[in-house]
């Protein structure tokens, strides 16, 4: 069976998390140093390989006025890359407040946040797969 991917893009670093094969459970797994679209790409070709990944899930950064600002530009952009070099089926998804609730998380369980960031990047793109799991099975 294969998994989904989500990727929490950030301009330094991509929070990423991974499916169950059976696509009920997210997980947070890891943090990509964006140092360039190339770089990412590789990384995330590694996890494809790895995990056999179906699906990649990319988290979209709508305002809460529904509209689109600068981040959501630049994840509008860095989609296109990988649609362009991946062949494999790539989604988008509302990620709106998801690294608060993921801030949120992770201080209800003790972990300081604030030297933590990569936590907030992995967590969070585990929230908006674990929505997307969710709206995929009803």
């Amino acid at each position: 069976m294969n998994r989904i991917l989500a990727l929490d893009y950030g301009q330094k670093k991509i929070g990423v998390a991974i499916s169950d094969p059976l696509k009920i459970i997210a997980k947070p797994l890891m943090v990509i140093i964006n140092s360039s679209f190339k770089s990412v790409l590789s990384e995330i070709n590694e996890l494809i390989d790895e995990f056999q990944i179906e699906t990649i899930v990319i988290g979209m950064p709508i305002t809460l006025k529904n509209k689109y600002s600068k981040q959501t530009e630049i994840v509008v952009e860095f989609v296109k890359f990988l649609e362009k070099n991946l062949k494999i089926n790539i989604q988008t998804y509302d990620e709106r407040l998801t690294s608060q609730m993921a801030q949120k998380i992770l201080i209800s369980q003790g972990i300081k946040t604030g030297h933590n960031k990569q936590e907030i990047d992995k967590v969070s793109a585990a929230i908006f797969l674990q929505n997307f799991l969710d709206d995929s099975s009803k």
